[in-house]
Parts: C-alpha cells; sequence; structure tokens
C-alpha cells in the first residue's frame, strides 16, 4: 500500500497525499504565507488559496540554520533551507473515523536554531498507528524567528510590538489545525502540544501567551530548561549589535528586511539569540517563569519531565558542569556541604553533573506543577531514567538530553549518527510501548477534571502532600515506578538558589 495517493480537501485547497503502510501521509502542507520580503519580522499572514490540487508528498523547506550543526547535533539533515518555511505535515489512520481522533502537535527543539518537523526522529507514523493524528510543524529559527530592533517597533502602534515571530508561526499552526484537523480525521477540541528542549519552552511559552487560549488543551513538556527569558531592551540592543555587525549602522526596516537570510546564520556567538524568547512583547506579555511562578497561564493539563543525565547537553556546548562546584568550594564552602549530603555525592564531576541537570532543567518541572495545583488544573511529573541496551558503556551518567524522544515517538528506526554502532535492540522497542503509552493516555483522556492517568500503573497528578513521580527507568533498566517525594528537598534548594540568582520581574 505504501505511497498510493489520496485526495483531501482544506480551507485553503485540495491536497494530494499518500498511504504509508496504512497511515495517510501529508508533508509540506504550507500554514501561513511565505514570512519573506516585506513579510520578514512580521505575524505570519493567511496562505493564497489554490485551486488546483496541491501535491502533499515532499517536506516543505525548513528555516535558514547551520545544516552541519542539525546532523550532528539535531536529529538529522533538515533537507531544503529557505526563508519560505511555514509548513507542517500530518499522519493519521483515518479520515473518516467513527469519532474524532485526539490530535498531537509536536513542537521540534535545537535551541530555536536548528531542526525541522521532517527530521526522522519525528516522523508521525508509529504514534497515528495507535490511534491518534500527529503534527509537525516547521518555524522560523534564529533571528528570523526572535528579533528586535528600533526601527522594526517604529511600524508598531504601541503595544503591539511583536518580537517572538517563531512563537506566532507555532500559533497559526495551531489555528489551522483548527481550521483543518477534522479533514483527517482529528478532533479539534482535543489538542495536545508537545515538544522537547526548545519545542518543551516553546508549550511552556504558549501556556503563557494570551494569544494561544483556547487553540489547544493540554501540553506535554520534555527536558525544557529553566533559563530566563530574554529582557525586550537587551534583545533590543542585541538587534542593534547584529545590524551593526552586518554592515548597517542606523538601519532602516527596509535595509533589514533587504539582508540575505542565510547571513544570520554565521554570526559570532556573542551576537546569538540564546535558546529562549523574548519577553515583553504581544505574544508573551511577561517571562514565562514569572507566569508559573504566579500561577497564571492557561488552566490545561501539564506533563511535565526530564532525564536523568541533561548534563549531556551543557557538556557538548563546552559547559563543565565541575565549574559549578569548584565555584561553590571558593564562595559557599557551607551551601556546597549542603548540596553534597542532599546528594550522597562525593566525586567533583559527578556531583556537578547532577547539580547542573537539576537547576537547569528540575526545576522548572518543579515549578510548573506547583504552579499547575496552584491553578486549580492537574500536572503529572515524571522522570526518564533509561538507556539503549546497546549503550550503557557509552550513558555512562544516565539518558542524555534528547533520548526520551525515539522511545515517546517509536521511530527507533530513525538514523541516528551519535548512536549509528548501537542499534536499539527488541528490549528498547518494548519498553518504548510502554513509555509511549502513557503520552498517548494522555492526549485521549487528560482534561482540567483527570485526577489520574491510566496505564501498566496509575499516575496521580501531582500533589504537594504526594508529591508523586513517575519514573520511567531506573539507573538505566527497564522500570515504571512510582516515586514519593523524588528529589524533593534537592529541587527546592536549587529553586530558591535560582530565585536569589535571577530576579524576576
Amino acid at each position: 500500500m505504501k505511497n498510493e495517493s489520496l485526495r483531501i480537501h482544506t480551507a485553503e485547497g485540495a491536497l494530494r497525499g499518500a498511504i504509508d503502510e496504512g497511515i495517510f501521509v501529508f508533508k509540506g502542507i504550507p500554514y501561513a504565507a511565505p514570512p519573506t520580503g516585506a513579510l520578514r519580522w512580521r505575524a505570519p499572514r493567511p496562505v493564497t488559496p489554490w485551486k488546483e490540487v496541491r501535491d502533499a508528498t515532499q517536506w516543505g523547506n525548513a528555516s535558514w540554520q547551520q545544516r552541519e550543526y542539525c546532523v550532528l547535533a539535531g536529529g538529522g539533515d533538515p533537507g531544503n533551507l529557505s526563508e519560505d518555511c511555514l509548513y507542517l505535515n500530518v499522519w493519521s489512520p483515518e479520515i473518516q473515523p467513527s469519532r474524532p481522533l485526539p490530535v498531537m502537535v509536536w513542537i521540534h527543539g535545537g535551541g530555536f536554531t536548528i531542526g525541522a518537523g521532517s527530521l526522522a526522529p519525528y516522523n508521525g507514523k508509529a504514534l497515528a498507528a495507535r490511534g491518534v493524528v500527529v503534527v509537525t510543524l516547521n518555524y522560523r529559527l534564529g533571528h528570523l524567528g526572535f528579533f528586535a530592533h528600533p526601527a522594526l517597533d517604529a511600524e508598531s502602534a504601541p503595544g503591539e510590538t511583536i518580537n517572538n515571530f517563531a512563537l506566532l508561526d507555532q500559533i497559526a499552526a495551531l489555528q489551522w489545525v483548527q481550521r483543518n484537523i477534522a479533514s483527517f480525521g482529528g478532533d479539534r477540541r482535543n489538542v495536545t502540544l508537545f515538544g522537547e528542549s526548545s519545542g518543551g519552552r516553546s508549550v511552556l511559552s504558549l501556556f503563557a501567551s494570551p494569544l494561544a487560549a483556547g487553540l489547544f488543551h493540554k501540553g506535554i513538556v520534555q527536558s525544557a530548561y529553566s533559563l530566563p527569558d530574554k529582557k525586550r531592551d537587551e534583545a533590543l540592543t542585541n538587534g542593534v549589535a547584529v545590524a551593526h555587525h552586518l554592515g548597517l549602522k542606523n538601519a532602516s526596516a527596509e535595509a533589514l528586511r533587504a539582508l540575505p537570510a542565510d547571513s544570520f546564520c554565521s554570526l559570532p556567538p556573542h551576537l546569538g539569540n540564546g535558546p529562549v524568547a523574548i519577553a515583553g512583547d504581544q505574544v508573551l506579555p511577561k517571562p514565562m517563569v514569572e507566569v508559573f511562578a504566579a500561577a497564571r497561564q492557561h488552566r490545561y493539563p501539564l506533563m511535565i519531565g526530564y532525564n536523568s543525565d541533561e548534563a549531556s547537553v551543557l557538556e557538548y556546548f563546552g559547559m563543565d558542569p565541575t565549574s559549578t562546584i569548584t565555584r561553590l568550594r571558593q564562595r559557599r564552602p557551607l551551601l556546597l556541604k549542603l548540596i553534597k549530603s542532599l546528594y550522597d555525592e562525593h566525586d567533583d564531576h559527578r556531583l556537578g553533573r547532577k547539580v547542573a541537570r537539576d537547576m537547569a532543567f528540575g526545576t522548572i518541572t518543579w515549578l510548573a506543577v506547583q504552579a499547575q495545583h496552584r491553578r486549580g488544573v492537574p500536572g503529572w511529573r515524571y522522570y526518564f531514567d533509561y538507556v539503549s541496551e546497546n549503550a550503557r558503556d557509552l550513558c555512562r551518567y544516565g539518558s542524555w538530553h534528547g533520548n526520551e524522544i525515539p522511545y515517546v515517538m517509536e521511530t527507533m528506526s530513525a538514523e541516528n549518527p551519535q548512536m549509528a554502532d548501537r542499534p536499539f535492540t527488541a528490549g528498547d522497542r518494548q519498553f518504548a510501548q510502554r513509555i509511549s503509552e502513557y503520552w498517548l493516555r494522555f492526549a485521549h483522556d487528560a482534561t482540567e477534571f483527570s485526577h489520574q492517568l491510566t496505564g501498566e500503573i496509575s499516575w496521580p497528578a501531582w500533589h504537594p502532600g504526594e508529591d508523586v513521580t513517575l519514573r520511567f527507568g531506573v539507573k538505566g533498566e527497564a522500570a515504571v515506578i512510582l516515586q514519593h517525594r523524588f528529589m524533593r528537598v534537592r529541587l527546592r534548594l536549587l529553586r530558591l538558589l535560582m530565585r536569589a540568582m535571577v530576579k524576576l520581574r
């Protein structure tokens, strides 16, 4: 049945997709007009409807990025690169089901600088085969997705400034889902947004954005980091510096839009955005962390968690987790003594990895489930600590950043250059089924009134008294267990430390 064709009608025009092993697949569907020319650094505009049947069997363009970096660390080759990048993909098991199917919309990670919805680890076929409609999408990356400059500000009325174009792209994709997903068998009233790393940050940002209200109904956040969003005044300073670097001393909006799109990919590191959104525009009026700290996020169910060796990604970027311990020993020896007792770890390298992991990734999970409880809506917290049977000598400290993705999406057949000589085993695949079942149950069943998720173990929503975390894997081995007050004291302490270090506005 592979590659049989299928025609479907959307609000913008007819599409011709394909059938891959019984799953209906539509690729490269435009969800907004190309953000090129005069539309660079503007809110996404509607697609011009088409009259002929449009081919939807090839991936759409990905946003400009460093291809080699994406191949090495982002999940593969992103394909054609272009500023014309606002495309999405749909996998559906049934176009006319007896009841509309839950929809799962995946936002890829990559530090807001690399990635694409077409990458092999994000293929939606396996999840769709288990009864959901899966959507993946491309959005503007780097300075094309997040940018502030006084010349662009001058185009907006007071209070209507936009800097988070990437988040607006994601919102436009969700609006497309609301308009069209019924044609693919999906239920527009049951949309789960899920993503990893900067994709997880996107989910949290959309929980905090007034412009995203009503466009989705629940969220799953995998390995989001706790870094504060960039303040708008800092973003404006950065934007002026970027323009200067690219030869524009007193840049006009027209001159900025005339710059080649790929010129932003080769900027020096100090002119980068950082892997965060910009707080203070119309899309994200307040920093995401501040919104959750005040429990003012949208009232939607949330699942959130992180991996046992998230420090792997910090190490990849040249950050030495041991240096944190060295600084504490020099400046705060009593605090270091307390931390050592909490972690029961005396090796500086191991302790540094664990503290970096929990501070950079764990504290946001703690903050989020507390905020959900205060908001009167359920939250679930997980911890992923499974390591592929063929990689246990390589992943000595636990599960790396992003390692849960092939288990969640059951894409173990995807090519992975980092693990080419360490294929997944039958045991890994069996464990993947157990993990992904919880993601599917959340998509099917979770509502603002849910008290638990069913599965091989019933998973109760987080409550401060119980403080339950579901562990997927224990010390690398396959296990699914509930743990009470898991890392509770550590995360409370680190959250207080972060609050002292990062003053919220």
